[in-house]
Parts: structure tokens; C-alpha cells; sequence
């Protein structure tokens, strides 16, 4: 035991030696063989210490020694930075691909759960991205759970019809915008990587799945009054040139507006069987100026690509005046929730709640960061919280006129 203690000893001493010397000449050493440099890349490039000594160690006693390898390695990396060994790790470091904040690495859980032949149509129908689906059904949901009768809950069936809607008309949008801008989203940072901008899928392809979308969302409508089915698939008039508008107009954000708020109308049709103008006029307006302010700080995101490609945007319209415009639009929108819950005769917990909806909206107009991407799109996506405590709201104020 003796012996072994004391041999080990001889050997660490001359590694400590060895390394020691390295370090303080500062100059890159000679391998003396392939084996110690192996030793040295292989250290380098183990992303923990258990991943190393397994790629370096094939018994125990091979284990101890590298650990008693690597101490003393350590400790002089640590104190010597300008050695070969430090330079090595800068050059491996530098090697690594930075991220920005401008892209992410792709995680969506498409890639993993769904087949490889099916994704491509996942990703055209952004189903991996809710928000859209969020922003689409809220106002729809308003106008069923405030067409109910008082003092009772709404429709679930009629919401659960209209949640399918949602997902199914919003992919169908989707559809409609990347077969009509492929060009411009091949020029765009954030889009070029859509399947049809990328050319995974061909145009052909797309309008394909695109009458798929539309036999199902058809489906959907075919349940509902006939005077809902007719209001509903005028609606597609607006989905189909909503992705021209921004090359024609700075108010794009607008038209999309009318596009996405339409289930305002639609909502207290499907459960009345007609339209009450007193009430359900103010709802889409209020959704119409609501879509102004989320959707004009979602274009800040893209506004130096939009100038390079010709589109027009109301974030290129409003310029540094963004803050003050998307302003007068809360304001509107909260105006007009509050005038049409009035004349829908629903109770103080509404307006308790759009107050809290009121919290919502000045919190992202007066906090956002125009000028970050990141914080463009972390204000966007909040924005189903502000459906959430609205229909919340209207919902109270029904239950409890």
C-alpha cells in the first residue's frame, strides 16, 4: 500500500510539474503524443466531467487517475489564461453560433410529435402558434356569451363550434398570405423559413390544402342558421384580400381589423338568428380598434424588412408617433366595449372586469419597447389575456345583471 502511495505520488508530482511548466511559458507546448493531445480536445469538447472521463476511461483505476489528471489541469487553466489550453477553449467558443433575440432555434413540438409528411402543413396552418386562433375567437365568444338570455350561461355547443372555426378559418388564412406573399417572405427575415417561402411545399400544394381547410371550416358553418351561414361566408371576401392590402395601403392593420373581429357579428347571429345594431356594432368596433393596437405593434417587428421589400405597414405610417395613435385606439376600444355592454344591459362585474382589461392594454402601449423585436412580439402574444378578461367580464355581467 505503501509502495502504491508513493509511486502515485511520483506521478502526480510530474503531471503537476508538466502542466505547471506549460502554463507559465505561455507558449503553445509540443504534443509529445497522440495520446495527450487527445487528452486535451477530448477535455475540451466534454460537455461535463462524467461525459469526459467515460470517453477517457475505460476502468476504475483509469477513472482515479484522470480525475487527479484534471485537478491540477484545472487549477493552472484557471491562473495561466493566456496559455495554449485557454486559446484552444476561446477558438471553440467563438465557433459557437450566437443568437441574437432575432431568431430561435426551432422546438416546436410539430417537429416532434407529428409525422415528417405531415408537418410542413402543420407549420402553413401555424398550429403550433395559437395566438392567432386566440385573437380570432375572442371576439366571437363575446358576442355568443352576451346574446344569451340573462341570468344564464351561454351556448358551450355554439362555443365549441366557433372554436373550431377559429382554428380552422385562421389556418385557412395563413394559407391564403403565404401562397399570395411566397415572394416577399423569401426577402423577410421572420418568414422566410414558411413552407411555401422555403419551397418545402409547392403553391400547388398549398391550394390543395387550402381546400381542405375551407371543406372543413364549410362544415362548420353548414351548423349554423341560415342567416349566420350567409353573414359567414361573406367573411371570405375579406380573407382572401386582406394579404393584398399591404401593398395598396399604410392601413393594413385596419382591414385585418374587419377580418378578424367579423365573429363579433357573427356570434349574436348564430344564437339570436339577426343582429341587434345597438349592441353588436359597438363589439365590432371595439375588436377593430383592439386589432389597431396589437397588430400595428406586431408590424414593428418587421418594419426595416417591410421598407426593403415596398410593403406598407401602419407601424412605417405612424413612425415614432406609434405610441400616441395605438393610444386614441385603446381608448377607443374600451369606449366602445363599455357602450355596447351597456346596451346589452349587463351587470357591474363587466365593468369591473374592463377595467382590469383597461390595466391590460395601457400596460402594453405605455411599457413597449418598439424598437425590440422580442418585446414587440412578448406584448402581442399578451393580448390574450385582454380577450380573456373581457369575455370573463361579459360573462359576470350576464350571469349577474
Amino acid at each position: 500500500m505503501a509502495m502504491y502511495r508513493l509511486s502515485h505520488g511520483r506521478r502526480l508530482l510530474c503531471c503537476g510539474h508538466s502542466y505547471l511548466s506549460i502554463a507559465l511559458s505561455g507558449i503553445k507546448p509540443p504534443p509529445t503524443s497522440n495520446q495527450s493531445n487527445n487528452f486535451l480536445h477530448s477535455l475540451l469538447d466534454a460537455p461535463n466531467f462524467f461525459e469526459f472521463t467515460q470517453r477517457n476511461s475505460s476502468s476504475k483505476h483509469q477513472f482515479y487517475n484522470s480525475f487527479h489528471l484534471i485537478r491540477p489541469f484545472g487549477v493552472y487553466q484557471t491562473l495561466f489564461g493566456n496559455s495554449h489550453i485557454s486559446t484552444l477553449a476561446s477558438k471553440k467558443n467563438e465557433q459557437k453560433p450566437k443568437n441574437n433575440g432575432s431568431s430561435k432555434p426551432d422546438q416546436s413540438w410539430i417537429n416532434v410529435y407529428l409525422p415528417e409528411k405531415a408537418r410542413p402543413y402543420a407549420h402553413l396552418a401555424r398550429i403550433d402558434k395559437p395566438i392567432g386562433t386566440w385573437l380570432l375567437a375572442w371576439p366571437c365568444m363575446w358576442s355568443i356569451t352576451m346574446a344569451a338570455v340573462p341570468a344564464s350561461l351561454p351556448d358551450f355547443k355554439m362555443m365549441a363550434l366557433f372554436g373550431s372555426g377559429a382554428l380552422l378559418l385562421r389556418g385557412a388564412g395563413c394559407t391564403i398570405n403565404d401562397l399570395l406573399d411566397q415572394d416577399i417572405d423569401r426577402k423577410v427575415e421572420r418568414t422566410r423559413s414558411r413552407p411555401v417561402a422555403s419551397g418545402i411545399l409547392t403553391p400547388f400544394q398549398g391550394l390543395c390544402f387550402l381546400a381542405f381547410q375551407l371543406s372543413l371550416g364549410l362544415g362548420v358553418l353548414l351548423q349554423l342558421n341560415n342567416f349566420s351561414r350567409v353573414l359567414g361566408a361573406s367573411s371570405l371576401l375579406l380573407v382572401f384580400s386582406y394579404p393584398l392590402m399591404k401593398r395598396l395601403t399604410f392601413w393594413p392593420q385596419a382591414y385585418l381589423g374587419l377580418t378578424f373581429n367579423w365573429g363579433a357579428l357573427l356570434g349574436w347571429a348564430a344564437v339570436r338568428g339577426s343582429l341587434d345594431p345597438a349592441i353588436v356594432l359597438p363589439l365590432y368596433a371595439s375588436g377593430v380598434f383592439w386589432t389597431l393596437v396589437y397588430d400595428t405593434i406586431y408590424a414593428h417587428q418587421d418594419k426595416e424588412d417591410d421598407v426593403r421589400v415596398g410593403v406598407k405597414s401602419t407601424a412605417l405610417r405612424f413612425g415614432d408617433s406609434t405610441q400616441k395613435w395605438i393610444t386614441g385606439f385603446g381608448i377607443a376600444c374600451i369606449g366602445s366595449l363599455a357602450f355596447s355592454g351597456f346596451n346589452a344591459n349587463l351587470g357591474w362585474p363587466y365593468y369591473a372586469f374592463l377595467i382590469g382589461a383597461s390595466g391590460h392594454l395601457g400596460w402594453q402601449i405605455l411599457t413597449v419597447e418598439l424598437s425590440s423585436r422580442a418585446d414587440c412580439h412578448r406584448k402581442f402574444v399578451s393580448n390574450k389575456w385582454f380577450g380573456a378578461l373581457v369575455f370573463t367580464g361579459i360573462l359576470l355581467g350576464r350571469l349577474f345583471p
